[in-house]
């Protein structure tokens, strides 16, 4: 933060095309949401942990001081190499200040979880953004291994937490889908004997599990009905140090791609990123390239003339052709074992958004054909104009009517997904 904080006039926007093509390869910053995670394990570890490519922003920076109040060594060497010097697991002091998390919610609620089994009592708040964001979801399932939390009225911080003198494993189930309260109770299960389970009905993204591994943990990821996981942690293992190289994070690497895309004759290569499979789907920002791809295939049909009468004899059942794979990837995408584990998250939605190019290229260019009529039938035009919100009642649907909580499985369980939406 400038030490002038007087405010300047905003200085004139400028375009600039460059000379010639961008190529080469970078490497952007590293994932937050790793860095996160090997400052905490590297603390709770034994040894020294050398983490390379650490993400130093505000965030990351704040969940550094936090374990260095808490007892652990964390320092940054002047090649950009952290250290951090573990105290075990169990091994955490009580700390004489408020721990602090800015505006990290991972932060908060991920050492939430490794406090509430420590026999400590921490104050843990933020800034503005934070103290506003509800903590319940976490301080509920942490409160079974037997920690107190004390919040403001709705779950907000600051908060207080005296973590279990004896706390006991919980098996739990996630009511809705959320990599940081799965990672908050595991990381509650490190210093909790016997074993600790949680049970996703829908598989979120795996960073914490495979970082637990990495440090020398048991845990087991059993599949279950629906896509789920059942995740078991065998509590108080001695963690041993191990070196941590932070991969880059997709979504700063999103500004060199865009780059890259559109200046012509560009290749750019940008290295370390999307090495979690986990992520491929459940990061948001990795389906970045599969959105483009339709968008792109659109506008240049959209941007086409009428094609000449051969190309549109063969484009007449292209189309139709086109939707009829669609449906049967779906059909089978609903079914268990219906495709290759990951198939949809590794080319299969890519295939999609080409198959769909072809759709629309029908419906565009051979008018007025019968698919475009078709298409154009109203019930289905309106059910497309709200498709979008459609989809945002139908999400959280599929996250609370799971096999887990009805009973039901494959298109009788989707039969009702779909008549409550």
């Amino acid at each position: 933060m400038p030490d002038d904080l007087t405010s300047h006039s905003p200085a004139p926007l400028a375009g600039v095309r460059p000379k010639a093509p961008l190529t080469g390869t970078i490497r952007v910053p590293g994932d937050k949401s790793i860095s996160h995670r090997a400052l905490m394990l590297g603390a709770l570890a034994v040894g020294r942990t050398e983490i390379t490519g650490l993400l130093e922003g505000e965030d990351v920076l704040a969940t550094a001081a936090a374990m260095r109040t808490l007892g652990a060594g964390v320092a940054r060497q002047a090649d950009g190499r952290w250290l951090v010097d573990g105290v075990g697991v169990g091994g955490l002091a009580e700390p004489a200040d408020m721990l602090d998390l800015g505006n990290s919610g991972t932060a908060a609620r991920l050492l939430l979880g490794i406090l509430a089994t420590h026999p400590i009592t921490c104050f843990v708040s933020g800034d503005g953004s934070l103290r506003s964001r509800p903590m319940r979801r976490v301080t509920e399932p942490l409160s079974r291994f037997g920690a107190r939390f004390t919040t403001r009225e709705g779950g907000l911080l600051p908060l207080a937490v005296s973590g279990a003198e004896n706390p006991v494993p919980i098996e739990y189930t996630l009511p809705v889908p959320s990599a940081q309260v799965k990672s908050a109770v595991l990381l509650a299960g490190l210093n909790t004997p016997g074993e600790t389970t949680v049970i996703e009905p829908q598989a979120t993204r795996d960073h914490t599990e495979r970082m637990l591994g990495h440090f020398g943990a048991t845990v087991r990821v059993e599949p279950i009905a629906d896509g789920g996981k059942r995740i078991t942690l065998v509590g108080q293992p001695e963690l041993t140090a191990a070196p941590i190289a932070v991969p880059a994070d997709i979504s700063s690497a999103a500004f060199a791609l865009v780059a890259g895309l559109i200046v012509p004759g560009s290749e750019v290569t940008v290295a370390g990123v999307g090495l979690d499979p986990s992520r491929i789907y459940y990061g948001t920002d990795t389906r970045l390239f599969d959105l483009m791809a339709g968008a792109t295939g659109a506008f240049l049909v959209a941007a086409r003339r009428q094609p000449r009468a051969p190309a549109r004899r063969t484009l007449h059942w292209v189309g139709p052709a086109a939707a009829v794979v669609l449906g049967v990837f779906w059909v089978r995408a609903g079914t268990p074992g219906g495709l290759p584990t990951n198939f949809k998250f590794e080319g299969g939605f890519l295939l999609c958004a080409a198959l769909a190019a072809l759709v629309v290229a029908d419906a565009r260019l051979i008018e007025p054909g019968w698919f475009a009529r078709g298409l154009a039938w109203r019930p289905l035009h309106f059910v497309g104009t709200i498709s979008y919100g459609i989809y945002l009642w139908h999400w959280p649907v599929i996250v609370y009517l799971n096999g887990a909580r009805t009973g039901l499985s494959t298109w009788p369980l989707n039969l009702l997904r779909i008549a409550v939406t």
